[in-house]
């Protein structure tokens, strides 16, 4: 046969070699333009439920699995001992307040006794310089033989008496100052102490607010483990609290992300249901395998290398869960990636 018909046999196997390309081109374009994998989860930033306040459990408002709104009141603290210390607060914030009508009265006083004081200056000071005039004209009278000796002298006594006042006057007016002086200190010093006392209230009443845990965003309570009557402390979980905002991850082998980029659609199917199935899109593709980013990343620099394939997580997001049924995370999906278009 090869020698009887070698051209007739060169075209079949050329025709055969076409027909094997065209058809694995047919192939992956029209009957595999998809990358799909096992290895992927509903994911969600779940987080712990845990008090700032500590004290005993006074309520209880949501029960296991229960789905709340953002806002809604899910557990609260005995309240009492914060109460009492917010009032004690408050008192403080009072008696400061207090301290600076005092030492502004004070204040007020003083400045009317530094008033006074300088008027007394002012009338000692006229009295001085009468008393100086007079001792001097009684000494030149005396020196004449116009007046008295005995006159002279009281007229000296007198200005020695008038000396001593203006100066009694003017420590007066020093005394009233300084007086001043301690009261704008004691003033300040109670401004301060305002100052603590309103921080201590602000203090007191957030401790008093931390007594109600709120659910800052809508989402399921899970894994309940507060009870109405249990002594809990700072920072201790009570419950796990899962919001309603869940994706999937799922970890492709380095080899499929070859055609794979945000924004293409994704088919899913959840293993728990799947008489649901699910339309998304390709959010965002992880710079780097699953392992580089563990806790023991592998060290590949050995002797004994052996390259493996490896699976880079994939976010993607669903357009619409079902409402019908529960999701949460750890749930298995199988996701199907239109990595190219069909025609």
């Amino acid at each position: 046969m090869l020698r009887r018909h070698p051209l007739w046999i060169l075209f079949g196997l050329l025709a055969v070699a076409a027909i094997c390309i065209a058809g694995y081109f047919v192939w992956l374009i029209y009957f595999h333009p998809y990358e799909s994998t096992d290895d992927a989860f509903v994911e969600a930033r779940s987080f712990a439920i845990a008090t700032k306040a500590a004290g005993y459990v006074a309520t209880i408002d949501v029960t296991d699995n229960q789905h709340v709104d953002a806002g809604a009141r899910l557990m609260t603290i005995d309240p009492t001992d914060y109460q009492i210390a917010l009032d004690q607060a408050k008192g403080q914030v009072e008696s400061a307040r207090a301290a600076i009508e005092s030492a502004e009265a004070q204040i007020a006083a003083a400045g009317a006794a530094i008033d006074e004081a300088r008027a007394q200056q002012t009338s000692a000071a006229a009295a001085l310089q009468f008393a100086q005039e007079e001792a001097n004209r009684q000494q030149d009278l005396a020196k004449s033989g116009a007046g008295t000796v005995q006159t002279a002298q009281q007229a000296t006594s007198s200005l020695r008496q008038a000396q001593a006042n203006a100066a009694q006057t003017q420590a007066s007016v020093v005394s009233a100052m300084k007086n001043k002086a301690v009261a704008e200190a004691q003033r300040a010093n109670a401004i301060a102490s305002l100052h603590q006392a309103e921080a201590g209230a602000a203090a007191a009443e957030q401790k008093l607010k931390d007594t109600v845990i709120i659910a800052q965003q809508a989402g399921r309570v899970v894994q309940l483990s507060g009870a109405k009557g249990q002594f809990v402390t700072e920072g201790q979980s009570l419950a796990m609290f899962v919001p309603d905002e869940v994706w999937v991850v799922a970890n492709f082998k380095e080899t499929q992300l070859t055609d794979m980029r945000p924004g293409q659609a994704v088919a899913l199917s959840i293993d728990a249901y799947p008489d649901h199935p699910l339309t998304g899109k390709v959010e965002s593709i992880q710079p780097g395998s699953g392992t580089a980013f563990s806790l023991l990343p592998a060290e590949n620099a050995t002797g004994n290398y052996v390259k493996v394939t490896q699976r880079v997580p994939v976010k993607i997001t669903v357009d619409r869960w079902p409402a019908d049924v529960p999701v949460g995370p750890g749930m298995s999906v199988v996701p199907t990636v239109t990595v190219r278009p069909r025609s």
